[in-house]
């Protein structure tokens, strides 16, 4: 019996004395109709647009179809759709509500160029490969790879975004940094194996403030976890103090930032940076606080509870660090037994006690720990496949954009509503997976949604939350 290939119906159980025949005939419907807050965002923040003043175009202006914003929007929205491969692109690329979100003039495709692309308006994916194949400088008589990244630009405009996110200066701000591993399989261009994760891997480096994402930058993971993150700080200190001078700055890393580089920077007068970081646990350390361990263990035994203690004391290891610095210990018994921690900081007692620095302050980092979860998995951040580490760093910047995107529909958008603080991933199956059916007439663009939506009341307030917001762009 031949295989049916083609299959144009799908007859399923009957419902009763009625049959359930399914087939692809609806003509212009989409499952993706929730796109359009996403477009209300973006005309709000020009985020989108900040991006491609990023980029170079050297095609030829009379064979440009797609511009380098439609190409980068189409990217950056299927992402937040779900998308998250170039291959998806052979097929969305005809559905006309992304083609509204991506400003196509003409969201049907029915005056494309090539007869073979009418009744798509947007690009395949091999057009968009292009974004990731050009080089920082395009060569005389390239044919194809002609729209370059100026990756200072984007690390600046990352930063840009975050400062014009607010309506005023801030009087302190909390830059949180963390390494992680996003793992590769094939042949990548520095790809190392890493003993800790136990596999090949990249150790991308994030910065965040809040929820806003400052840095995304990709490293090889043949690393010290902490490398390049001085750099990366110089930057962003500047450029914020260049706004705001006056504004107090605290780094927040854990005890794989715990360098004397760090530390020392941040003490420079010039700087002016306070640092609240975790350290490591030895012999010293555990020794400093034997007493506040015995009085934890006491009181566990005697409630059965887990107990904790705290110590303030000066400390300076043997070798590595340049100075004495003030050390919070935690002395915590558990029922597996001795838990202790230890963090580092240039924070006077007067300004922060032992035992609100580490359970109020320094434990919130764990916060930044679910945006990097976001990043990574909602946004396709480990989609790290391409061949080289240029090509890589454009698929990180992508999902970064299209993280920041979503996250400025959740606080615009989604503010004082039940999904306030909601994941990606819930806003994403909530807001903007909607069924609908498009139809294009000469003067409008009609999307009927889904009737059965159980969310509509949260896309009305979320609709009337950006609408009250002013245009950008």
């Amino acid at each position: 019996m031949t295989t049916e290939c083609n299959q144009s119906s799908f007859e399923f159980h009957g419902l009763f004395q009625r049959k359930v025949i399914a087939k692809f005939d609806g003509g212009n419907i989409t499952s993706d109709a929730g796109i359009l807050l996403l477009r209300e965002v973006e005309k709000r923040t020009g985020i989108i647009a900040g991006l491609t003043a990023c980029f170079s175009d050297h095609r030829d202006p009379e064979q440009i179809e797609h511009t380098v914003q439609e190409l980068l929007a189409q990217r950056i929205y299927g992402l937040c759709l779900g998308y998250e491969d170039l291959n998806d692109h052979d097929q969305l690329r005809a559905d006309p509500m992304l083609a509204v979100a991506v400003e196509k003039a003409d969201p049907l495709g029915e005056n494309r160029r090539q007869t073979s692309d009418r009744g798509k308006a947007m690009a395949g994916k091999s057009t968009l490969n292009r974004l990731e194949l050009t080089g920082a400088e395009v060569r005389s008589g390239e044919r194809y790879k002609k729209i370059a990244m100026d990756t200072e630009k984007v690390d600046g405009w990352l930063v840009d975004v975050f400062i014009q996110s607010h309506s005023s200066a801030p009087s302190d701000m909390v830059l949180d940094l963390d390494s992680t591993d996003d793992t590769i399989h094939g042949n990548q261009e520095g790809r190392f194996y890493h003993g800790y994760y136990g596999n090949y891997c990249y150790l991308p480096l994030y910065i965040f403030s809040g929820g806003h994402l400052l840095c995304a930058r990709l490293r090889r993971s043949n690393i010290d976890g902490a490398a390049g993150a001085v750099d990366e700080l110089k930057r962003i200190v500047r450029q914020i103090r260049q706004v705001w001078p006056e504004v107090k700055i605290i780094i927040r890393a854990d005890s794989g930032f715990c360098r004397d580089e760090l530390l020392t920077w941040c003490e420079n007068e010039t700087n002016h940076v306070d640092y609240v970081i975790g350290l490591a646990k030895n012999v010293r350390l555990n020794k400093e606080i034997a007493e506040e361990m015995k009085s934890a263990e006491a009181q566990f035994k005697g409630t059965a509870r887990p107990a904790r203690m705290f110590k303030d004391f000066r400390y300076q290891t043997r070798d590595s660090w340049s100075c004495e610095r003030r050390v919070v210990g935690k002395a915590e018994f558990m029922e597996k037994g001795p838990n202790p921690r230890y963090i580092v900081t240039s924070l006077s007692p007067e300004q922060m006690d032992a035992r609100g620095l580490y359970e109020d302050f320094y434990c919130a980092r764990g916060d930044m720990e679910n945006r990097i979860k976001e990043q990574q998995l909602d946004m396709f951040a480990d989609r790290t496949s391409a061949a080289t580490m240029r090509a890589n760093q454009l698929r990180l910047y992508l999902s970064s954009v299209a993280y920041m995107l979503m996250h400025a529909l959740r606080r615009l958008g989604l503010k004082d509503t039940d999904l306030a603080r909601a994941q990606c991933q819930t806003i994403r199956l909530k807001l903007l997976k909607i069924g609908a059916q498009v139809r294009v007439t000469v003067r409008k663009i009609w999307i009927s949604l889904a009737g059965g939506y159980p969310y509509a009341e949260a896309f009305a307030a979320v609709y009337r939350n950006l609408q009250a917001l002013p245009l950008r762009c």
